[in-house]
């Protein structure tokens, strides 16, 4: 057996890797190995494995997979625990960049790991319980429910188990649950009341008192009537939590260098605790609590909901469900946005003239290694960049240290794919265009190979959308990125703008604040600009949708009949007024009429239809005949495309939508967009284009080695454990979380993941995506 390959069968035995992980696949080579290896977050958990807590988990990064900064980073604590703690000699060990270029190998290193242990490569010495999923990977290297076993302890009742109770009683079980917990909860905030400050208690346990009190009487007294209004009252005082669990790992670190520290501390802690609870959960144990409690709530209310059958107090129910889903979300996005600004932090300490906080540009979406020329010099030179939504950081790396050279401000610029450039087959000659909005000097950006370039395409393309949204000026709004220093709702959804910073978008106009999907949906901002002169040329215009003959008659002024289709000019329009005052362009008649009797005028949309267009066949072009996209035909969002190559062009589709339906020919109507793909794909499209005689064969963000992942078996492809329906829209800030339509049916892989965030499937791209904008509905 080739060594790499015994390589990967001691990893999995010592549970790095799953059983039926790809490197086990007779097609599999030792690129494949490296490539799973070169993040280094599973090189520090085979340290752990072979000798618990010799690397901190929590203190590396576990998903760098854009990130060459924090890829070398995890290498590097991987070596420097194999000189610390395992005695290696620096001769027996690979260099960090050798890995993340799969530039040598790491056999040399294992050996001398194994020597370490007596331990032949190939042994079976460790447990065989290896992952069950290749998806769930990263899960098993640090599982975010800590502290959930603590939790369930501290909630079960001192009573024995209770009878098996009749199915037409599950109901009450689940109130009986919802109470009992939050007893056993608040009794639990009572035993620290005594040593916590009065803003403390103001916070934390008299919120849950008087919380516990009406749950008590609802249930008690009135049938729980009233218990989803309760729910739905507290949860803005329930986002104290939010603060609280982005901050519980800081605590518990400082926690652990006292008792580290300070012995005579430690063993008081220990005396407190033997006395509170006769030892069994230690402060530190106690710490993760009220974080496993505040994300408990919606997951008691999801049950009760399914054993509801009163449809107005399944209704009522399911309003509080979805409090509490804001509320779980609102805290897991803190929790996350904290964990961001953590890693903002390391690329800060080393990055040298940098002159404001690397936090004003964004979130990372990723850095590397690129060569990069003007438009103007043309001459390459070696950079490493660091892209964030606003900006990219363009460094010339010096060791471990990068010295920055420009900021290029990605509010200025647009993208040009140069697929010329694919069809050199050179390393360093994959490139796409940065270009200037207003023609100044552009940038172009080189990638090592083909599938470099196409994820910082989609990269570049994420980080663009996000400081300059396609719906960003929709109904006359200005809508910029912005981060608000209160808990704001969404002006649309009503539902929170989640993190601590660029939470979501806020119109300069106006004020109103919303969510990158919810951005088309914000009502007709009725403030004029104040960042320019107000001109006659740039009144907007807009499109009748149904004709008005004076029928009522406006109390403000003249009627002004119009005819459906008319293109009409506003004058003056108030946001909150039944009536504008408007101009008809063909007869330049003045007057007033029902603001509801127009839409934006679909003209605007003819430019960004045919830019999609362009868009969609630049990414085809070098792809294979029969893949395929789906993908929005311009600024509307409610209407799709399918763009395909066949015969070696690019055609598109129209998806048309017509009475809760969705059909590209007459004769056959689909439920959803995923139904109408998933029948495509095994009927030809010449059903309804008789030229078109081909099936939906490869998905275009699927793998180019053959458009569709191959698996050495069907028992090796995903398995659907259920399916979600989107209950509303949900706009991706990632390339690595999907995007989702109100009505979208999500194929579920697995409920893994941290956070709330499970792994699916939807309109044939697979990805993370939060499982709190969804209900399930087959488990």
């Amino acid at each position: 057996m080739e060594p790499w390959r015994q390589c990967a069968l001691w990893l999995i035995s010592c549970r790095v890797l799953p059983p039926h992980h790809r490197v086990t696949w007779p097609s599999a080579r030792v690129f494949d190995l490296a490539q799973t290896l070169r993040d280094g977050v599973l090189l520090c958990q085979l340290l752990n494995n072979l000798r618990p807590q010799t690397v901190n988990l929590k203190e590396i990064n576990l998903r760098p997979q854009m990130s060459q900064f924090l890829c070398l980073k995890n290498i590097r604590t991987f070596l420097s625990a194999c000189c610390e703690v395992f005695g290696m000699k620096k001769s027996e060990l690979f260099e960090a960049f050798d890995l993340f270029d799969v530039r040598d190998f790491v056999f040399q290193t294992f050996e001398g790991l194994l020597t370490f242990w007596g331990i032949n490569l190939g042994s079976s010495a460790f447990s065989e319980n290896g992952v069950d999923d290749e998806e769930d990977l990263y899960d098993c290297v640090y599982d975010d429910d800590d502290g959930g076993e603590v939790y369930e302890d501290l909630m079960k009742t001192e009573a024995g188990a209770p009878p098996k109770q009749a199915e037409t009683d599950i109901r009450s079980c689940c109130l009986a649950e919802i109470r009992q917990t939050e007893e056993k909860y608040t009794e639990t905030l009572e035993s620290i009341e005594k040593v916590k400050s009065r803003l403390q208690r103001r916070m934390t346990f008299t919120v849950h008192k008087s919380l516990l009190q009406e749950v008590q009487n609802s249930i008690t007294h009135q049938s729980s009537s009233n218990l989803h209004q309760i729910f739905i009252d507290y949860k803005e005082r329930l986002l104290i939590y939010g603060k609280y669990c982005s901050h519980v790992e800081t605590a518990i670190a400082c926690l652990d260098g006292i008792c580290k520290d300070k012995e005579d501390v430690r063993q008081k802690l220990e005396v407190c605790s033997k006395r509170a609870n006769n030892g069994k959960f230690t402060l530190r144990d106690l710490l993760v609590v009220p974080m496993q409690r505040v994300l408990k709530y919606h997951l008691l209310l999801q049950e009760l909901v399914k054993h509801t059958n009163d449809s107005t107090d399944k209704s009522n129910l399911r309003k509080a469900l979805d409090a509490m889903k804001d509320l779980a979300q609102y805290v897991n996005e803190v929790k996350r946005d904290n964990e961001t600004l953590r890693e903002i932090a390391q690329y800060q300490k080393s990055i040298e003239n940098l002159n404001q906080p690397l936090s004003n540009y964004g979130r990372p979406k990723g850095d590397g290694e690129v060569r990069v020329a003007s438009v103007d010099k043309r001459a390459k030179q070696d950079r490493h960049i660091f892209l964030f939504d606003a900006a990219v950081i363009v460094c010339k790396r010096r060791g471990d240290v990068y010295e920055m050279k420009e900021v290029i401000d990605l509010q200025n610029f647009k993208i040009t794919n140069n697929p010329t450039s694919d069809k050199e087959y050179r390393k360093w000659s994959y490139g796409f265009y940065l270009t200037h909005n207003q023609g100044q000097s552009g940038f172009e950006f080189f990638f090592k190979t083909k599938e470099l370039k196409k994820k910082w395409l989609e990269q570049f393309g994420m980080a663009i959308s996000n400081i300059r949204p396609e719906n960003g000026n929709s109904n006359f709004h200005e809508f910029r990125m912005h981060t608000f220093d209160r808990i704001t709702p969404c002006s649309t959804c009503k539902m929170l703008l989640r993190g601590i910073f660029n939470q979501g978008y806020q119109c300069c106009k106006c004020g109103e604040g919303a969510h990158k999907e919810c951005l088309s949906r914000v009502a007709l901002c009725g403030k004029p600009s104040t960042s320019e002169p107000f001109k006659k040329s740039s009144l907007p215009k807009m499109l009748a949708i149904r004709n008005y003959h004076g029928i009522p008659i406006p109390m403000c002024g003249p009627a002004l009949n119009i005819t459906q289709g008319d293109i009409i000019e506003l004058i003056r329009a108030d946001l909150h007024s039944t009536w504008w005052q408007v101009r008809i362009l063909t007869t330049r008649e003045v007057g007033f009429f029902p603001s509801d009797a127009v839409k934006p005028c679909p003209c605007v949309s003819v430019n960004s239809i045919n830019r999609f267009r362009l868009e969609a066949e630049a990414e085809l072009v070098n792809r294979k005949n029969s893949t395929y996209l789906v993908r929005h035909r311009g600024h509307d969002s409610n209407e799709y495309a399918i763009s395909i190559k066949f015969n070696n062009d690019v055609k598109h589709i129209k998806i048309l939508a017509r009475d809760s339906y969705f059909q590209i020919a007459e004769n056959r109507r689909f439920r959803s967009i995923l139904e109408l793909i998933e029948y495509y794909k095994h009927h030809s499209l010449k059903e309804g284009f008789r030229t078109l005689d081909t099936t939906l064969q490869f998905a275009y963000r699927d793998p180019e080695n053959g458009g569709s992942r191959e698996y050495p078996s069907s028992s090796s492809s995903p398995y659907v454990i259920g399916v979600a329906i989107a209950r509303y829209d949900f706009c991706s800030r990632d390339t690595r979380e999907l995007s989702l339509q109100e009505g979208d049916m999500v194929k579920i892989y697995t409920k893994s993941g941290a956070n709330g965030w499970w792994r699916g499937e939807v309109n044939g791209r697979v990805s993370a995506w939060c499982c709190c904008v969804s209900y399930s509905v087959v488990c």
